[in-house]
């Protein structure tokens, strides 16, 4: 699958490669299936562990309750009391592991001798890896792809070897050393069920990450950047590659927008590039005249880009209207009532 605006619908079907059928006729068999795909998963050579797994009031059983602040999403201590350095592929270690506790979810170690995730926990996440690909000339990534049960994506890479990344950009977090990334057929506090949409295959087998998205991984150079040039307002020659890359989208965006909807997409373009006026990759006078001349390319007037811009910024840069946006996206997707149809690792 390639990163598109096509993969905020539903996931693509069954693609082949080494499957492990989840049998939903029976509570036995459902019972069984998180040990089951664990072993899958270390005889793919990823390091599993088990995570505490959910009760049927729409809970977890980790001992902190409704306090936790990561439901469903840490180790199972009683099993693997030293974290992470406990994840294992030893087939009768996981074995073991998921006799002692068969209904806990399944979580891959991340990082060296695993695999790195990259978190997309939003559309403006996909955006932006969509734009860091595209800017960098990159055909796209068609690799292992999963949803998650919080409605985000979960995109499979062979190790970095560097380590967590919070915000690698808007909506994207990094899972590397140190990390881990809850997987099939774990169910997430929502309700859902985390499911894979393309097939998950050994890990030797993962692909490399892009280097337009390496690059960004990157620890960043020991000497400053050096100052703007001609020709560079506002600085976007020291801001991040991908805060250059995404002001140029948009702005190529708003030029081909035919009649009608200029004012909307100068509007939205301007709310998606106020998040990173807020983080500090771009300026507000950077993009307020990038913006200005793509309107003005486009037909729009001056004032009524100007309002469409000043608008979108302020919105943009506001921490309560990304939180009401995460609570109505939270409202739209309820979790499921039905027993979620069992789906494999392909």
């Amino acid at each position: 699958m390639v990163l598109d605006r096509s993969t905020l619908g539903e996931p693509l079907g069954p693609a082949g490669g080494l499957t492990l059928t989840c049998q939903t006729a029976s509570s036995g068999a459902a019972r069984l299936l998180p040990g089951r795909a664990a072993e899958t998963y270390a005889a793919l050579g990823y390091p599993v562990l088990p995570i505490w797994p959910p009760r049927p009031d729409v809970g977890f059983t980790c001992p902190q309750g409704s306090g936790c602040p990561w439901p469903g999403k840490h180790p199972l201590g009683r099993l693997v009391p030293h974290g992470l350095r406990d994840a294992t592929t030893d087939p009768a270690a996981v074995r073991s592991m998921w006799q002692q506790q068969p209904a806990a979810g399944v979580a891959l170690r991340t990082g060296p001798g695993a695999l790195d995730v990259a978190d997309v926990d939003s559309p403006e996440g996909v955006e932006a890896l969509r734009a860091i690909l595209q800017s960098a000339g990159e055909p796209g990534w068609s690799g292992p792809l999963a949803r998650t049960g919080g409605g985000g994506w979960h995109l499979a890479f062979r190790p970095t070897g560097l380590g967590n990344r919070v915000g690698l950009l808007p909506g994207v977090d990094w899972r590397g050393r140190g990390g881990l990334v809850v997987v099939w057929p774990s169910v997430h506090a929502s309700g859902r069920r985390y499911t894979w949409a393309r097939p998950l295959g050994p890990a030797e087998e993962l692909p490399e990450v892009p280097p337009a998205l390496r690059r960004l991984l990157a620890p960043p150079p020991a000497a400053s950047q050096p100052p703007p040039g001609p020709g560079d307002p506002g600085g976007v020659r020291t801001a991040s590659r991908y805060a250059a890359a995404a002001l140029a989208g948009e702005c190529a965006r708003v030029r081909a927008t035919s009649p009608g909807g200029r004012n909307h997409a100068v509007n939205r373009a301007a709310f998606k590039l106020g998040r990173l006026v807020a983080a500090g990759a771009l300026t507000e006078a950077s993009v307020t005249a990038a913006l200005t001349d793509a309107a003005a390319a486009a037909g729009l007037g001056r004032i009524e880009a100007g309002h469409a811009i000043r608008s979108g910024l302020a919105a943009g840069q506001d921490p309560a209207r990304h939180r009401a946006l995460a609570r109505q996206a939270q409202h739209a997707n309820p979790p499921r009532t039905r027993r979620a149809q069992g789906r494999g690792v392909r």
